[in-house]
């Protein structure tokens, strides 16, 4: 039997939304980082069990790609027009990066739509939060970029055992507006003083040697989340998900099995 569904959920302002849906049982929302489509997620999606659902953020993949502004809160209202579409009405979230950004609106905006909730290599962002260091942001803005950029998700020695292709470096079907869209939303983000409004049980993962958000974030974001737990992957970088399996996908799965 094909569990595999694929569709499309309408925003509030029109935008066409792609989702996949796979699997059945407990519904699990998997959020991507910046300028990513739901591929991300391609390679840890098999480790959860249940009903896992993706989707393309608008500027993204099959959705629709309006030349507005982007924002963290606006992406969290997207995944409630999936959620809506779907007649799901409460799940489980695990968002990393960018997506634990949104993730943390979803939680704070739409309580009574999040039952668990996991915030991987994510920030607080505002003037609270972490940022990558200057020389980070000038590495990025290399014409080798796509390289750096990898190396900052993975470590050398993993890399050498694992030649990719890899599914974390960026859409590249995206149209450069949609593109400034996500880096501004991203940077924009700041949850820092609804935070402690998740109710939420909370997990937070995080790669010790993470360049592109810092570790550092990850005791802010606990400080501010009612009773959140946390677990850091030593020696890991921004990509723990995906280096770091299964160990990284096993603690997920233990925290959303709890009552």
């Amino acid at each position: 039997m094909d569990l595999r569904q694929h569709g499309y959920a309408k925003a509030e302002d029109g935008t066409s939304l792609a989702y996949q849906r796979n699997g059945t049982g407990r519904p699990l929302v998997l959020l991507a980082g910046q300028a990513n489509n739901h591929t991300w997620w391609d390679r840890a999606r098999a480790d959860f069990s249940g009903s896992t659902i993706t989707m393309d953020y608008r500027g993204t993949g099959a959705s629709d790609k309006p030349d507005l502004p982007y924002s963290t809160k606006g992406f969290a209202d997207d995944v409630i027009a999936v959620l809506d579409e779907l007649r799901i009405d409460q799940a489980d979230v695990y968002g990393t990066s960018m997506g634990g950004r949104v993730a943390q609106w979803l939680a704070v905006s739409h309580p009574h739509r999040v039952r668990r909730l996991v915030l991987g290599c994510t920030s607080p962002g505002g003037k609270h939060g972490i940022e990558r260091t200057n020389e980070v942001r000038r590495a990025l803005a290399r014409t080798d970029s796509r390289d750096v950029l990898a190396d900052m998700m993975y470590t050398p020695a993993w890399r050498a055992e694992n030649p990719g292709p890899y599914q974390v470096l960026g859409d590249p079907g995206m149209p450069p507006h949609a593109a400034r869209g996500h880096l501004v939303a991203s940077n924009s983000h700041d949850a820092w003083d609804v935070l402690p409004r998740i109710t939420a049980p909370t997990l937070i993962l995080h790669g010790a040697d993470d360049v592109l958000t810092p570790a550092a974030n990850v005791p802010l974001l606990a400080h501010r989340i009612q009773q959140a737990r946390t677990h850091i992957f030593p020696g890991a970088r921004h990509a723990y998900f995906d280096e770091c399996r299964p160990l990284a996908s096993t603690l997920v799965e233990e925290f959303f099995a709890m009552p």
